[in-house]
């Protein structure tokens, strides 16, 4: 699939995996930590204008509304490049959301796009069949004049899935299991390209899955356009789409079989998203927890939000946990409010907050002090990632952290 549409963005028939290529994009994006960097290099090259002022994304989400001074000064930056350029697809406080769930709820991605972003999560478009991948902001700022980017082309890596995902069980357990199978350098440099049984996977557990792709050292994900995935783009897409499926005797470099009938709840312990258990397999009271985020770029999808708000219904927050629930998108948090879901938060014990990415990167909104244990639904568990060196982070779904949340430790309780 990856190769097919690169092919297509730069105007040959075909590609091979390590073939150096000039493609043409969709999209370029950046956000208030990556972009600022981004624009420095645009004005050092003596650019005067964007390729086009309709194919790029800037968003204000990382540090937003401002936690200092130099959050501020990054901001006002942004904000003057975006103004003087006439960047159509600009989200400030109010209006923006956190980027990778933000530009597919925007219509921003369609199927067949070849994207880049000035994030390494850029990988989640993928889960709309579009070649989407993270760069450095040099790379954003020469995308920014040319509507061009210099790319190797990834070899694949092929994951056929089987069978339904049960109860409790979602996209985050299955990419959490993929990335204890092959470890954080398992898809390095290639396309993980899903088939199979894909029906039962929600497009929020495949924005999930394509988010975490990075985390096994993927270059991007894709997943194929199947009638979900079209229903999703109706109404919403800007631009059309093009979709690709790969040859039937297109060739892997690995096939990995997940029966996803099996798959239980799944976490990755301190410090890599490969040390990967399942949660069963975590004796209760094992790993007490201070904190627990439920939100991100991975799971801060309305989906998300319900499932977490199905566990804490009726039930407290454990004493000593600090819970802190962070709604992806202004849509998202507004949807969240009339369901009634964050009544449910708040009378469990949680803060809500506005969308930001926050904690996840050690950011705001909720840094761990030394000795402190967070479980989180985030994508990365490294040492000092969300705060103190010697700090832990647990990475799992939003139905794991929530149960935690009211456990006051790692684990699920009894349903009844």
């Amino acid at each position: 699939m990856t190769q097919k549409l690169l092919a297509a963005h730069c105007g040959l028939e075909q590609v091979n995996a390590g073939q150096l290529i000039e493609a043409q994009l969709d999209l370029v994006l950046g956000n208030d930590i990556t972009a600022p960097v981004a624009i420095r290099c645009f004005e050092q090259a003596g650019a005067e204008r964007v390729f086009d002022n309709e194919r790029i994304a800037l968003v204000l989400d990382h540090f937003v509304p401002n936690k200092d001074i130099k959050a501020a000064a990054q901001a006002t930056v942004t904000r003057d490049f975006a103004k003087k350029h006439n960047i159509t697809h600009f989200y400030d406080v109010g209006a923006m959301g956190i980027e990778h769930c933000l530009l597919p709820e925007q219509g921003l991605v369609s199927p067949g796009s070849c994207i880049i972003g000035a994030d390494s999560h850029t990988c989640t478009y993928g889960a709309m069949g579009a070649f989407s991948t993270g760069v450095g902001s040099t790379d954003m700022a020469a995308a920014m004049i040319t509507g061009k980017v210099w790319l190797r082309v990834p070899s694949a890596l092929r994951v056929h899935l089987s069978g339904k995902l049960g109860k409790g069980v979602s996209g985050k357990d299955v990419i959490l299991y993929i990335i204890g199978k092959i470890g954080v350098e398992g898809a390095r440099y290639k396309s993980m390209e899903f088939c199979g049984d894909i029906a039962s996977l929600t497009m929020d557990d495949r924005f999930t899955i394509a988010n975490m792709a990075v985390e096994a050292g993927a270059k991007n994900c894709m997943f194929p356009v199947d009638d979900l995935c079209r229903s999703y783009c109706e109404g919403r897409c800007i631009w059309p789409a093009t979709e690709y499926e790969a040859d039937a005797d297109a060739y892997y470099d690995e096939t990995i079989e997940i029966c996803l009938d099996e798959l239980q709840p799944q976490a990755a312990l301190p410090s890599s998203p490969a040390n990967v258990k399942p949660v069963s397999a975590i004796a209760a009271g094992e790993l007490p927890i201070q904190q627990a985020v439920i939100g991100s770029c991975t799971n801060g999808r309305l989906s998300d939000l319900r499932a977490a708000a199905e566990v804490m219904k009726g039930r407290r927050v454990a004493e000593g946990v600090r819970c802190i629930v962070i709604p992806g998108t202004q849509n998202i948090w507004l949807e969240a409010l009339q369901e009634g879901l964050l009544e449910i938060f708040i009378k469990a014990g949680a803060a809500v907050s506005t969308p930001t990415c926050g904690p996840c990167l050690g950011g705001y909104m909720g840094i761990l002090d030394a000795g402190e244990r967070a479980i989180s639904t985030t994508n990365r568990n490294f040492v000092g990632r969300m705060g103190h060196v010697k700090s832990e982070v647990v990475l799992a779904s939003p139905y794991t952290a929530a149960w935690s949340a009211v456990l006051g430790y790692v684990g699920i309780g009894d349903e009844k």
